[in-house]
């Protein structure tokens, strides 16, 4: 492959992961950080918000796209999400479900890149069970409701960032819990001027403020952390398998949006080999 290929390539594969980050960010029970994370994003992403003097003149390439995606997912995709959650929502989760499937092998490889050892799968057993209890708890036990306002906006946006800087934090649920996520998403769609000047302040400051621990911790107990990762992912997306269809149509259909879903996966990671490969000749 010529270079001008591969970087056309590699724009188009940032492009896609930005936009399914962002969608990610909005889609109950799936964390904008973790699809970061299984596509290779997100130590880049967190290199430039700790070290952007060294990192940004190493990963420059890949942030414009990343950005646009992001905006097009996060934004755009907010009002195509809502329409079709109003439809189905077993067949859009299913379809978020196929695209985890598809990454977790090359996460599993990921997470032991440094050993497997005993603290390690603890951290997974120890994240998998929390967030799995956590997110039961919130979506199954907790009917709490209040009043959308500018602040509680700006928690929906700190939330945001959260899911975005800690990989396995799925801050969707947590909104649906307190009402707050239909009208959020409603919002964004329509680029209502509340909820935009509201969330993403909150959303970019808490991203800030999150990044240099979270790295320091990825420096320090790389394993650990990338177990612990791992764990999130799974125990998040066991939570959000639908258990209840309108009837054997919506069934094959959820199938068969996991099954593109897994596809796009698959066609990702091939993009990324391709990349590796054009480096090394």
């Amino acid at each position: 492959m010529d270079e001008r290929k591969r970087r056309r390539a590699h724009w188009l594969r940032d492009f896609l992961c930005g936009a399914l980050i962002g969608a990610g960010a909005i889609l109950p029970g799936v964390s904008g950080g973790v699809l970061a994370v299984v596509f290779g994003i997100y130590r880049p992403f967190m290199e430039v918000l700790t070290r952007p003097r060294k990192a940004v003149p190493q990963y420059w390439r890949m942030l414009i796209p990343l950005g646009l995606g992001w905006a097009a997912g996060f934004l755009g995709v907010a009002k195509g999400i809502s329409a079709a959650m109003t439809l189905s929502d077993a067949v859009t989760y299913w379809l978020f479900i196929g695209l985890i499937a598809g990454t977790a092998p090359s996460l599993f490889r990921e997470a032991g890149k440094e050993g497997r050892s005993a603290s390690a799968w603890g951290s997974f057993l120890l994240c998998a069970s929390a967030v799995f209890a956590g997110l039961f708890y919130v979506s199954r036990v907790v009917h709490v409701q209040v009043e959308p306002n500018f602040w509680w906006y700006n928690f929906c946006g700190a939330l945001w960032g959260m899911g975005v800087v800690i990989p396995g934090m799925t801050s969707s649920s947590v909104m649906m819990a307190l009402g707050l996520y239909r009208p959020m998403l409603e919002g964004l769609a329509r680029l209502d001027l509340l909820v935009l000047s509201a969330a993403l302040p909150g959303m970019f400051l808490t991203i800030a403020l999150l990044a240099r621990l979270v790295t320091w911790f990825f420096r320090r107990h790389y394993a650990v952390a990338f177990h612990g990762i791992l764990g999130f992912v799974i125990a998040s997306t066991l939570v959000i398998i639908p258990t209840e269809y309108t009837g054997g149509g919506e069934m094959a259909f959820s199938a068969l949006c996991a099954a593109a879903g897994f596809g796009l996966a698959f066609f990702l990671a091939r993009m990324d080999k391709r990349e590796e490969d054009g480096k090394k000749d």
